[in-house]
């Protein structure tokens, strides 16, 4: 018998405990694990552990010997100052924790709209995760496989073969205003797993998003707001679009961490229509006063 069975019997047994005035299995009950950590503060790294730590820590999610992608935005030629991609200092903490866990090698990529060498450069991307061991590549036409999808919208598509491949993966996108899908945020990001034209899923991009969310089964999402673009997204440009909120929001449900990023624009998650859909298939929770969500600053 483990110890918190034995307890639960002596309590209904009647038998006395060291401290009676104590209700042992209140006691021993762990603090809830919350929904979604929600991280700010002024240095990205120490915004990072802090979110995780808050869900359970790193080792909750990646184990000894893992190969883990870390899936940013890298999709556009901007530096960082323009919030066009994710946070490089962001990216860069989640492979730092995700080897400080035992992985055995992290992989970071995207399909880039712009010409890739400059996206990977000017993001500062390629440079800052390097410099933590990271293996920064840019994707390989051949490895891009038909892949079933059975989604709303999507039955089979092109999908990058190293996400898959993958023991982990970890869904880093940033937050900024989209002229189609009004928000890019968790569920958008994976267009960059995406071979062929995907101009295409623009027919039904609500559905489709929810499709490659629902395929891609990242372990963890870490969602970058330390600079949110709130217009002409997705590519911004212009620095009077950018805000700097110094936050990042952290946790599992992609449907609860994009209806939490609509917040930050002043939206709702019923405002976009994957995160609705989504939560109306039950792959996630879109209301926000179902979800424990702890709060923290640094």
């Amino acid at each position: 018998m483990d110890r918190r069975k034995f307890l639960k019997t002596a309590v209904i047994s009647g038998i006395g405990l060291s401290v009676p005035a104590l209700d042992p299995l209140t006691t021993l009950a762990a603090t809830p694990t919350p929904d979604l950590a929600v991280a700010h503060g002024p240095v990205p790294e120490k915004l990072v552990r802090a979110a995780v730590e808050a869900l359970g820590g790193i080792k909750r999610f990646i184990s000894r010997g893992d190969v883990v992608v870390v899936k940013p935005n890298i999709a556009w030629d901007r530096v960082p100052e323009q919030a066009g991609d994710t946070n490089p200092d962001v990216v860069a903490a989640v492979v730092k924790l995700c080897y400080e866990a035992g992985a055995k090698k992290v992989k970071v990529f995207d399909r880039p709209v712009n010409d890739p060498r400059r996206c990977y450069i000017q993001s500062g991307i390629e440079p800052a995760e390097k410099a933590v061991d990271a293996d920064v590549t840019h994707m390989d036409d051949r490895k891009f496989k038909e892949t079933e999808i059975n989604g709303l919208a999507l039955k089979t598509w092109p999908l990058y073969s190293e996400i898959f491949e993958a023991d982990k993966v970890i869904n880093v996108p940033i937050a900024k205003h989209h002229g189609l899908a009004k928000l890019t945020l968790s569920m958008k990001n994976w267009m960059g797993m995406m071979g062929g034209s995907r101009r295409v899923i623009h027919q039904k991009l609500d559905e489709s998003l929810v499709d490659l969310a629902m395929k891609a089964k990242p372990c963890l999402t870490i969602l970058d707001a330390v600079r949110i673009l709130t217009d002409n997204g997705p590519q911004g440009g212009d620095l009077k679009d950018v805000k700097k909120l110094d936050t990042v929001i952290a946790g599992v449900d992609q449907v609860a961490i994009d209806a939490y990023g609509a917040t930050l624009f002043g939206m709702k998650g019923s405002d976009l229509g994957y995160v609705r859909i989504a939560a109306e298939h039950k792959f996630g929770v879109m209301d926000l006063g179902k979800l424990n969500i702890k709060k923290i600053t640094v």
